[in-house]
C-alpha cells in the first residue's frame, strides 16, 4: 500500500515538473492603416518579448502603385523572419490597398531594430514614403 502511494505521488510530481517545462509563446500584433500613415509617414514602436514569441506587423500596402515594404535589422539572429504574406483588399475597387503581413519570431536574447521601409524599388522610384521602425528586446 505504501509503495502504491509512493509511486502515485512520484508520478504526480513528475507530471507537475514536466508541465512546468512547457514553453508557451505569445503573439504580438500591430496594424497600421493607410489613413494612419497618411497622418504620420514615419512611425515607430517597441516590443519586449521572450524567445519563442512572435511579432506580426500588418502594414498598409498597394503593390499596384509599384510600392512595397522591405526591411533591415540592426542586429542579426535576435529575430528571424517566419512569414511574409499579402492580404488582398476586400471588394472590387481597382487600386485599393491591401495589407502586407510580416511575421518575425524571437530566437535569441538581445536587442535589434527592425527598420521597415515602403518604397518603389525601381530606378528613380520614391524611397521611404512610409517607415515603421521597431525596437525589439528579447529577454
Amino acid at each position: 500500500m505504501k509503495l502504491r502511494i509512493f509511486l502515485i505521488l512520484t508520478i504526480f510530481a513528475t507530471i507537475l515538473l514536466l508541465s512546468s517545462c512547457i514553453v508557451t509563446s505569445h503573439d504580438f500584433n500591430v496594424e497600421i492603416s493607410c489613413d494612419e500613415f497618411g497622418e504620420n509617414n514615419h512611425r515607430s514602436g517597441e516590443f519586449e518579448v521572450e524567445v519563442g514569441d512572435k511579432i506580426r506587423m500588418k502594414l498598409c500596402s498597394d503593390p499596384t502603385t509599384g510600392f512595397q515594404w522591405g526591411y533591415e535589422m540592426t542586429v542579426e539572429n535576435v529575430l528571424k523572419e517566419e512569414d511574409h504574406d499579402f492580404e488582398e483588399p476586400e471588394g472590387d475597387i481597382p487600386g485599393a490597398a491591401g495589407i502586407e503581413i510580416w511575421t518575425f519570431e524571437a530566437v535569441e536574447t538581445g536587442t535589434t531594430k527592425v527598420q521597415m521601409e515602403y518604397s518603389q524599388p525601381s530606378e528613380g522610384g520614391v524611397k521611404s514614403k512610409w517607415t515603421y521602425n521597431v525596437t525589439v528586446t528579447v529577454e
